[in-house]
């Protein structure tokens, strides 16, 4: 039985290079993957939103799409949770068909660690890498533990990583803060959004990081922005791309390094 591919709106639309590495991991871990054509949004800025009659179709076509796969693999944490924990309030009538494919639905590092459970790829990154660890692969998927939380947990996405060669690991000091996106809060509070920002990126930087790689592109694509804008001298990658070893793209860096932290 083939696994579907599900891909968030925001990289089919901004990052598709996500999308094909995601496929390109899995066809080389000997998956038969499909790629349901009729697949949009999963809800979830309506859903933020508190477009609650707004989401509800969106929800119903997404589990409708997906119901015969037996996994659906996505690379966001957060289109992810919001599959698996937040569409119960759409199917109040009929649950049985949403259960099932909430079950089913997985991030990526998530399946590779659990379902497939991967030991070994042949692959190189040789940069120095820091890792944004998102809230909502925290703190709903539980890829990792968390600094209020007391339970030890595996870190997925890090384990996952360690199987590419070359990989200098940096790690932030405040490792499983808010990049300060959240969606739509980056549009109602953009100041606050920026300046939360603003202070991941000097984390990392901080460290000596290269690359920033997160399981979430929603966050990177955030941190991207600022990093631009202020021509910071560090890159950033989804992990799917380190996994397959895409090359680092590197971002336009001040005419003095010393100013880059500001």
């Amino acid at each position: 039985m083939p696994v579907a591919l599900f891909v968030p709106c925001y990289i089919d639309q901004f990052y598709p290079d996500v999308a094909v590495a995601t496929l390109e991991l899995l066809e080389r871990l000997g998956l038969d993957v499909v790629f349901p054509e009729a697949q949009t949004c999963c809800g979830q800025p309506m859903a933020n939103t508190g477009c609650a009659s707004e989401t509800a179709p969106v929800a119903r076509r997404m589990v409708e799409i997906f119901a015969d796969y037996d996994a659906v693999i996505c690379p966001s944490g957060s289109c992810t949770a919001m599959i698996r924990h937040h569409y119960a309030e759409y199917f109040t009538e009929d649950a049985t068909q949403y259960e099932k494919v909430a079950s089913r639905t997985f991030e990526l590092c998530e399946y590779l660690h659990d379902v497939l459970q991967v030991e070994r790829l042949n692959v190189r990154f040789p940069h120095r890498v820091s890792l944004h660890q998102s809230c909502h692969g925290l703190r709903e998927l539980r890829l990792g533990g968390s600094s209020e939380s007391m339970t030890p947990r595996v870190d997925k996405v890090r384990e996952i990583l360690e199987l590419v060669e070359g990989i200098e690991w940096c790690t932030p000091e405040r490792s499983d803060e808010c990049c300060g996106f959240g969606g739509t809060f980056a549009v109602n509070e953009p100041d606050v959004s920026a300046a939360m920002g603003r202070d991941r990126i000097a984390d990392h930087l901080a460290t000596g990081s290269h690359v920033i790689a997160s399981a979430d592109m929603s966050c990177l694509m955030h941190l991207q922005g600022l990093i631009r804008r202020e021509e910071q001298p560090i890159s950033v990658m989804h992990v799917a791309q380190i996994l397959v070893g895409r090359p680092v793209t590197r971002p336009a860096v001040p005419s003095n390094p010393s100013e880059a932290i500001r």
